[in-house]
């Protein structure tokens, strides 16, 4: 599991990334898919306008899919090879990924969370899901005090030994 985040991070090649996502959820555990796309969305992944913000995955038809994300039209493409901006996007995984996250996101209160959209060292659109659990509002209260403490511990401790 830790090399796959070793990689993904010398990726460093993210198109979109939700950065909300962990502040209004618990991410219990991540995992890499595949994304099926046309050549307009790629090339408009490409520069980086895609918004993944209120998107979420779920089971439909028999595979999972990526719900709500907006990729906007590739402008110096023709009318007639644009791409619906909002269009279910199929995810690609193994058979035994799928059926692990359909049986915990029928569980209650479980959500498949998009993280974000990269690049991969080959050049091909992965997405980052996240098995979330929604925090309520007490948790995030607590998680941004953590946050503020913890730099501002940091701060004391750079003055102290300067």
């Amino acid at each position: 599991m830790s090399d796959k985040i070793t990689e993904r991070a010398k990726a460093q090649r993210y198109v979109a990334m939700n950065r909300r996502a962990r502040h209004d959820y618990f991410i219990t555990d991540t995992v890499e898919a595949g994304i099926v796309l046309v050549g307009t969305e790629v090339k408009s992944l490409r520069t980086g306008q895609a918004s993944i913000q209120e998107s979420f995955a779920a089971a439909k038809e028999g595979g999972l899919f990526l719900l709500n994300v907006y990729i906007p039209e590739y402008n110096k493409a023709g009318i007639h090879l644009q791409h619906e901006t909002r269009r279910p996007r199929r995810l690609l995984l193994h058979k035994r990924e799928m059926n692990k996250l359909m049986g915990a996101v029928k569980r209650e209160g479980i959500t498949l969370v998009p993280l974000g959209v990269y690049f991969n060292k080959r050049g091909i659109a992965k997405v980052e899901l996240g098995l979330a659990k929604g925090k309520h509002q007490a948790d995030k209260r607590a998680a941004i005090k953590e946050r503020d403490w913890k730099r501002d511990k940091a701060r004391i401790m750079k003055s102290h030994n300067a």
